[in-house]
């Protein structure tokens, strides 16, 4: 019998067979691959190439692309790939976002045929790995005012910047650089191809992260790039046109947090019922119980909101507003539920070998990045009031 995870309200019965399948492949790929072998790299912070390289074996590299290879997953296949990728791993469900929802997802909804045709084929087969240099050292909640400038020069731009925070970016072939042109002001995708060997283009990984270690963060400086006009990413010109990109990202994250959530509650579970102490399973004192039912609550409500989210952007209803509310319920409730979990194991919670202490130093991370929960829950309180609260 198929193992379906934890679904106190029977989220399952609205799922096809076909997401079905899916889900389980991306299962037994976290339960194979990514949980006997993550502990290690996230404690030594590297990258586990030996994990990433065989996901190219899963039909979802490149996310609800559909052209040049990609997976052409709809909105409920990507929510759970994200999700069943969170429950193993933080780490993991980030490289997968960013490479293939972040960097695949801005060439393949704002790029052209041709800029398409010669980076995407490569990326769904992970022979090229993607970043996305949007964050700046300055510049975060406040993205639309990034003070990365681009110059035209004759059959190009040449850059001048700094990013910070940029995952993958010191093992990406494929670099997107988001800038300002300095005469028109208007916003620009540039794709920089073998980052480390451009000149002018500086990679320094992030250390002494307390979670998503196995993921690599950067700062980046940009001084004097030129990158060939044909490297401009054809359909962007504001703001508001990548932001596209950043809204079926947070949709993922919402789902990704649900699944850091559901994978530490399911290890409390199980635990509790199989560790015994004064001559019971601990999952029979009350304490006990009350944690777990406090965590299949938050769970469970975390599921259906997503499930509902899903529905809306199949539709083409997300809006701004319901997509920061999940991810602004889903981050801060995984915070909740991991540190339960951990309660739960007692001195076993502290140690990385029963996965919990991971995940809910995982959730941290969720917390902040995809949008701060503050800027989230603000961008909800616009749409409910029409109001702009951000200054």
């Amino acid at each position: 019998m198929l193992y379906t995870g934890f679904d106190f309200y029977n989220c399952d019965m609205h799922f096809s067979d076909k997401q079905k399948v899916l889900r389980q492949e991306v299962r037994e790929f976290v339960d194979i691959e990514v949980l006997p072998k993550i502990n290690p790299y996230w404690e030594t912070a590297e990258f586990p190439w030996e994990i990433a390289r065989n996901m190219v074996d899963l039909p979802i590299i490149g996310g609800i692309l559909f052209d040049h290879g990609a997976a052409g997953l709809d909105f409920v296949e990507m929510g759970l790939v994200m999700y069943e990728l969170g429950k193993g791993d933080g780490s993991i469900s980030t490289f997968y976002g960013v490479h293939s929802g972040l960097a695949m997802g801005s060439i393949g909804l704002l790029g052209d045929e041709d800029q398409k045709a010669r980076w995407l084929p490569d990326m769904v087969k992970l022979e090229k790995i993607g970043a996305f240099g949007l964050t700046e050292p300055d510049v975060g909640s406040n993205a639309a005012q990034v003070k990365t400038w681009a110059r035209n020069d004759g059959n190009g731009v040449i850059l001048n910047g700094a990013k910070r925070w940029i995952g993958n970016a010191s093992i990406a072939d494929v670099l997107i650089i988001w800038a300002r042109d300095e005469d028109s002001g208007d916003f620009g995708g540039y794709v920089i191809e073998d980052p480390q060997q451009t000149e002018g283009v500086t990679i320094t990984d992030i250390w002494g992260k307390v979670g998503k270690r196995a993921v690599l963060n950067a700062d980046i400086t940009l001084d004097n790039v030129f990158v060939p006009a044909e490297n401009r990413l054809a359909y962007v010109n504001r703001f508001r046109d990548m932001a596209q990109v950043l809204g079926v990202g947070r949709y993922g994250v919402a789902w990704e947090a649900a699944g850091v959530a559901a994978g530490a509650f399911e290890l409390a579970l199980k635990y509790t019922k199989a560790r015994e102490q004064f001559g019971k399973p601990i999952a029979g004192f009350q304490l006990i119980q009350q944690k777990l039912v406090e965590m299949c609550t938050e769970v469970t409500l975390m599921q259906t909101l997503c499930l509902q989210l899903s529905h809306l952007i199949s539709q083409g209803l997300l809006t701004e507003g319901t997509v920061s509310m999940a991810k602004y319920n889903n981050a801060r409730k995984a915070r909740y539920v991991t540190q339960l979990a951990r309660e739960c194991l007692g001195g076993n919670g502290i140690v990385i070998d029963n996965h919990i202490a991971r995940l809910m130093l995982d959730a941290e991370i969720i917390y902040t990045y995809e949008g701060t929960n503050e800027v989230n829950l603000l961008l909800v309180g616009r749409e409910l009031t029409g109001l702009n609260a951000f200054v």
